[in-house]
């Protein structure tokens, strides 16, 4: 099978495209042939090996995948041949990545895709969004009636966590860059403010005079100060970017607020904290209320480009797909839009 793979950590030079053997399902597993994988941040971490987790070379890249049932062991009942699936939590932790014509997801990964939702659209915000759920609830335990505030709320994980906060019944303040205001509004974001404002500390009291419930910086800034300084009281602040950075903690404000910070990666959510993520996400796709901004449709063998792409932060509101079928077939389907 054809596959984009490394067989070395390093830079996006180290991935290759070419010819594999076909992966062989256990009896826990499932092979997929893959309609679409994604290109996100992580995938980049695992490539280089910022982020530490073992990797069996060759190693096929990435971590999302949309596709159909070829086989399913008789440890991954109620799946047929030819049913739709997806799945966000390959490419680490030992298990090859989607980014080939097959691929092997162990059954507890994988996740039956909801009928009538565009396939493409789905492998799109699948990893965001399980991002922004487990953040959100997981870690952050909102509940209805706080007041959230989401950093980077135009990205692809805010832009799912203002949908998935508003759903839940919070009131959702957004920071973005003003030509990306509507776009937050639309998502559910009750204030929408500029986050190179120099007045945005007051602009948050202004908003939030009781202070904010829940705290999350998709941007992965990560200014503690200011964080804690905005928060309410018994207030979280959840952190999931920003791997090098190092803020200053002010442990004496945070403390003398009931606060708490909480770090987490999605890499080592457990298979039953990704299910609960993934009924939440079938639920909201089906609804219509989970898409992508934008998508283009590449073929795979332009993995090494857009990994260079996102590590340069070339994709601003772009979700890059890489589809397996596009290396020999004709036009490409759908195109950019």
């Amino acid at each position: 099978m054809r596959a984009a793979f490394i067989e070395e950590l390093g830079s996006p030079d180290a991935i290759r495209y070419g010819e594999l053997p076909a992966p062989v399902p256990g009896p826990g597993d499932v092979l997929v042939r893959v309609t679409a994988t994604t290109v996100n941040p992580v995938d980049t971490f695992v490539r280089s090996g910022l982020y530490r987790t073992p990797v069996p070379f060759p190693f096929v890249i990435s971590r999302d995948l949309v596709g159909t049932v070829v086989q399913a062991g008789p440890g991954a009942p109620g799946l047929r041949p030819g049913d739709r699936v997806w799945s966000n939590s390959l490419g680490h932790a030992g298990r090859q990545g989607p980014a080939a014509e097959l691929a092997v997801v162990p059954a507890e990964r994988l996740y039956r895709l909801p009928e009538g939702v565009d396939p493409y659209e789905a492998v799109a915000v699948v990893h965001p969004a399980a991002t922004a759920y487990l953040g959100l609830f997981t870690h952050g335990a909102l509940r209805a009636g706080d007041t959230v505030l989401v950093a980077g709320a135009a990205g692809n994980v805010g832009s799912a966590m203002v949908v998935m906060a508003a759903e839940a019944g919070a009131r959702v303040l957004a920071t973005a860059r003003p030509e990306d205001f509507g776009h937050c509004r639309a998502l559910g974001a009750a204030e929408v403010l500029d986050y190179r404002d120099p007045a945005l500390a007051e602009r948050l009291r202004e908003f939030a005079p009781g202070g904010i419930d829940l705290h999350l910086d998709t941007s992965g800034g990560n200014d503690l100060t200011a964080a804690v300084d905005s928060l309410a009281a018994r207030g979280r602040i959840v952190l999931l970017a920003g791997a090098r950075t190092a803020p200053v903690l002010p442990a004496g404000a945070l403390y003398m607020k009931d606060g708490s910070v909480r770090g987490f990666v999605i890499s080592s959510a457990t298979s039953a904290e990704l299910a609960e993520a993934a009924r939440a996400i079938n639920r909201l796709l089906a609804a219509g209320l989970l898409r992508p901004r934008a998508l283009e449709k590449l073929p795979l063998s332009e993995a090494a480009d857009v990994h260079r792409r996102i590590e340069k932060g070339d994709l601003h509101g772009r979700r890059a797909l890489l589809l397996p079928a596009l290396d020999t077939a004709g036009p490409r389907p759908g195109g950019t839009r």
